[in-house]
């Protein structure tokens, strides 16, 4: 039963490796596509609960997030003057939806103002910020910020999946998510300590990029607690929308927003450490 869930797992790794070292000439199609899919996904989910979100609005929002996403320093932001296109799209777009909502006011105008405000900052905005990083503060370095949360996602979830499946016994969450444990956290979080550590120790090894210490084990520590909390997350919304999986994109892993939940809180996590931290 676990081989297509490891198969399309390795196969997913690799693509994501050559998506991430290609940047922008595919990171921006697989944002656009991951992204449309999430959002499908997400208003399926609402509509369980009876809650209507404008799934349209999202999609055209989301596309204008990824050129919006650039950071000041690339090439095309320059050209366009330098502007915090991310804030200001973030505030068109609430603004947007209250007036939508006021113009064709029902019972459920409140509600679907707020749900699509909140599937745009989670998914699009959020997810939009793996462009960032990517050339924060230029092309080179800013693949390797992108690469400590990839690592720290996969190694939290190999160690929480191996940990927890030989020793796990005492629960983590059983209201949110029945199969999580203890032990599968502490072991998940001591295998990302380490493969982020590592790679941290190592990257003088390949580039002048150097962390000191104090920053190597903020990162090493915050980066996989932040990954394992969009895991949680999800794994809420879910519940409370009482479905097992948002849908099925990969054998044994369900959907776009089962793979990337913790991608949308470990990569703004990672963005907020680089710029308070390193920049």
């Amino acid at each position: 039963m676990h081989i297509p869930r490891i198969a399309s797992a390795f196969v997913a790794f690799l693509v994501t490796l050559v998506v991430l070292w290609v940047g922008l000439p595919l990171l921006g199609p697989v944002y656009l596509f991951l992204v449309a899919i999430a959002i499908q996904e997400y208003a399926a989910m609402m509509e369980l609960r009876g809650v209507p979100v404008r799934r349209r609005s999202l999609w055209v929002v989301s596309a204008l997030t990824l050129p919006a996403s650039l950071p000041a320093g690339h090439p095309w932001m320059e050209v366009l003057g330098g502007v915090p296109w991310r804030e200001l799209l973030l505030i068109g777009f609430a603004l947007y939806l209250l007036v939508a909502e006021v113009v064709t006011s029902n019972r459920s105008s409140l509600h679907s103002l707020v749900f699509t405000l909140f599937g745009y900052v989670w998914i699009s905005w959020g997810f939009g910020l793996i462009i960032t990083l990517r050339y924060t503060p230029d092309g080179v370095i800013g693949l390797w910020y992108l690469t400590f949360p990839m690592l720290a996602i996969i190694a939290t979830d190999v160690g929480g999946y191996v940990f927890g499946s030989l020793w796990g016994r005492r629960l983590l969450a059983p209201r949110i998510s029945p199969k999580k444990t203890i032990e599968g956290l502490l072991g998940g979080l001591a295998l990302a300590l380490v493969v982020v550590g590592t790679t941290m120790a190592l990257l003088p090894l390949w580039t002048d990029f150097r962390l000191d210490v104090v920053h190597l084990l903020v990162f090493a520590l915050a980066v996989p607690l932040a990954a394992l909390a969009g895991d949680l997350f999800e794994s809420l919304v879910k519940r409370w929308a009482g479905v097992k999986d948002t849908g099925v994109f990969l054998p044994g892993h369900g959907g776009v927003l089962d793979r990337i939940d913790s991608t949308l809180i470990a990569v703004p996590a990672t963005y907020l450490l680089v710029k308070l931290l390193l920049l």
